[in-house]
C-alpha cells in the first residue's frame, strides 16, 4: 500500500512539473550548485526572475536554452571592480560575471554611486564605503573626476587630528546608512592614517556589522612596512573591534610572502576570526601612479624599482626619469607593476581560502586585461589546461564564496552564488572546452570567449555568444532585509 502511495505521490509530482509553464526553461546542462555538490545534467525552470526548479524531469517554457554540452553555474560575483561604468560591465558580462562590486576603496557618494546605476546595468552593483574619499571629505578636498582612488596630498598623507577623524567617522556611518556593503580602505593609498584611525574605523564597521574590505599598509619585505606586518595590522584589528575582515589581492599585497600571508588568515579563521581573502590571476598588478602608494621611499616599501613599472599601453618600461616626469603630470597614469611570479600566483588561487575577484580596472579603453578575462582565466588555466582546480572549486571560488561574505549583509546575497530553487536566475552558461581570456597587457579590452548565455535576474544579457542590449541589473545594498 505505501509503496503504490509513494509511486502515486511521484508520479504526480512528475506530471506536475511537465505541466508547470516557466518564464524559461535551461534544458540539458551540467549544472553545478557548490552550495550542494550538485553535478548532473538537469533543466532548470526560471520565473519571475528567479529559479523555481532545478529537475531531471522534462520542463515546459515559454522560452527555452539548449545547454547540451554546457556548464551551467551561478553567476559569477566580483567583490572587487573598480570604475563600474558601462564599459566595464559590459566587459564583465562577457566573463560570466552577473554581479560587479567596487567594495576595495568605495565611491565619493554611495547615494549618488546607486542612483546613476538604477536601471541602466547590465550587471548587479553595488558599493562600500570609502574610508580613503571620506579622508578626502574630512580635509576638504573634493573628489576629481574620474579618479579610481584620491590623488597623493594632503588628505592623504597627514595624521588626522580630533576635528577630522570625527569628520571621517560621521562620513562613513553617513555612507553606511546609504546602503553600503561594508566599509572600503585602501592603507596603501593613506599614509597618514595611524593605527588608532584604523581601528576606530574597524569598530564603526562591527557597529554596523558590514566588513571591512582592506588593501593593506605594504607589500614589501623590509621592516617595518613589511607585507606580514601589514597583514597582522589589520587582524589584530578586526581582532580588537569584532568586525569581519576581507583582505584584497593577497597576491600584489603580500607578493613572494603570500604563503606566510594566507597561513597566517588561516590561522586567525582557526582562532575563530571572519576573514576572507581574494586573489587575481595575473602577474601583474595595476594602480595609479600619482598615488600615495607611490610616495618617496615606495621602492623599499614595494620591494621594486622603476623597471618594474610599464605604461600598459605601450609596454614601456619605466627609468627614474621618466617616473618623475609622469608622476607629475596632471591627470591620473595608470601603470602596470610587475611583482607576481606565476608560481606565486598559481599557489594562491588554488588556495582553499582564496576567493576570485577582478580587481578590474579600465578606463577609456586602457586599463588592466583582469577586467575583461579574469574569470574566463581560471577556467581556462587553473581548470582546463593545469588541471589545478576543479569546476566545482573553480566555481565555488567565482559565486558562492563572494556571495558568503555578503550574506550578513544582505539577505540578497543568500540568493547569489547558488544554483537551487529560490536562488536569483543569475546564471552563466559556458563550454568548458573552449571558454577562454583573451585580453592581454597590450589589449585589456579584448572580450572572454566561450561564454554563450549570461543572465541576470533572469534576462539575458549575453544571449549566443552576443551580448544583448537588456539591462536588468539591480542595485545590491545593505538596506535589504538581512
Amino acid at each position: 500500500m505505501w509503496r503504490w502511495l509513494a509511486a502515486l505521490a511521484v508520479a504526480t509530482i512528475s506530471v506536475v512539473a511537465q505541466q508547470t509553464s516557466y518564464d524559461l526553461v535551461i534544458l540539458n546542462g551540467r549544472v553545478v550548485d557548490p552550495e550542494t555538490g550538485l553535478d548532473a545534467v538537469r533543466n532548470v525552470g526560471i520565473t519571475g526572475g528567479r529559479i523555481a526548479a532545478v529537475s531531471s524531469d522534462a520542463l515546459a517554457g515559454r522560452a527555452t536554452i539548449d545547454a547540451r554540452g554546457l556548464v551551467v553555474a551561478p553567476g559569477f560575483i566580483d567583490l572587487h571592480s573598480h570604475i563600474n561604468d558601462e564599459a566595464t560591465f559590459t566587459l564583465a558580462a562577457q566573463d560570466g560575471v552577473t554581479t560587479a562590486l567596487e567594495l576595495e576603496i568605495g565611491v565619493p557618494d554611495v547615494a549618488a554611486f546607486y542612483a546613476a546605476r538604477r536601471g541602466k546595468a547590465r550587471v548587479n552593483f553595488g558599493t562600500s564605503a570609502s574610508h580613503p574619499w571620506a579622508r578626502a571629505a574630512a580635509f576638504g578636498d573634493a573628489p576629481p573626476a574620474g579618479a579610481m582612488v584620491p590623488p597623493n596630498g594632503r588628505a592623504m598623507e597627514t595624521v588626522a587630528g580630533p576635528g577630522e577623524r570625527g569628520e571621517i567617522v560621521r562620513r562613513i556611518e553617513h555612507e553606511l546608512d546609504a546602503g553600503a556593503l561594508g566599509v572600503g580602505m585602501g592603507l596603501a593609498y593613506t599614509p597618514g592614517a595611524t593605527r588608532s584611525e584604523v581601528i576606530e574605523v574597524f569598530r564603526v564597521a562591527a557597529a554596523h556589522r558590514v566588513p571591512v574590505f582592506v588593501h593593506v599598509r605594504s607589500s614589501g619585505r623590509v621592516e617595518p612596512g613589511s607585507s606580514v606586518e601589514s597583514i597582522s595590522e589589520v587582524i589584530a584589528a578586526a581582532a580588537i573591534a569584532g568586525a569581519a575582515l576581507h583582505v584584497v589581492h593577497v597576491n600584489s599585497s603580500c607578493m613572494a610572502d603570500a604563503p606566510e600571508c594566507l597561513e597566517m588568515i588561516a590561522g586567525a579563521r582557526a582562532r575563530g576570526l571572519d576573514v576572507t581573502v581574494e586573489g587575481y590571476p595575473y602577474g601583474a598588478g595595476m594602480t595609479d601612479l600619482k598615488s600615495a602608494v607611490f610616495n618617496p621611499g615606495w621602492q623599499q616599501r614595494l620591494g621594486i624599482a622603476e623597471h618594474e613599472l610599464a605604461i600598459p599601453e605601450t609596454g614601456e618600461r619605466l627609468t627614474p626619469e621618466s617616473f618623475t616626469r609622469y608622476r607629475a603630470q596632471r591627470d591620473p597614469r595608470l601603470v602596470l607593476v610587475y611583482t607576481n611570479p606565476d608560481p606565486v600566483v598559481d599557489a594562491v588561487i588554488v588556495h582553499p581560502l582564496t576567493l576570485i575577484a577582478s580587481d578590474a580596472v579600465m578606463q577609456d579603453g586602457r586599463g588592466h586585461p583582469r577586467a575583461a578575462g579574469t574569470f574566463a582565466r581560471v577556467l581556462a588555466r587553473y581548470v582546463r589546461e593545469q588541471r589545478s582546480l576543479t569546476l566545482m572549486d573553480a566555481i565555488r571560488k567565482m559565486s558562492l564564496m563572494p556571495a558568503q561574505r555578503l550574506d550578513r549583509v544582505t539577505a540578497t546575497a543568500r540568493r547569489k552564488g547558488r544554483l537551487q530553487a529560490g536562488a536569483d536566475a543569475d546564471i552563466t552558461i559556458f563550454d568548458p572546452a573552449t571558454v577562454s581570456d583573451r585580453a592581454t597587457y597590450a589589449a585589456p579590452t579584448q572580450p572572454s570567449v566561450g561564454f554563450k548565455y549570461v543572465l541576470v535576474n533572469g534576462v539575458a544579457v549575453v544571449q549566443d555568444g552576443r551580448l544583448t542590449d537588456a539591462v536588468p541589473g539591480r542595485a545590491i545594498t545593505s538596506r535589504d532585509e538581512r
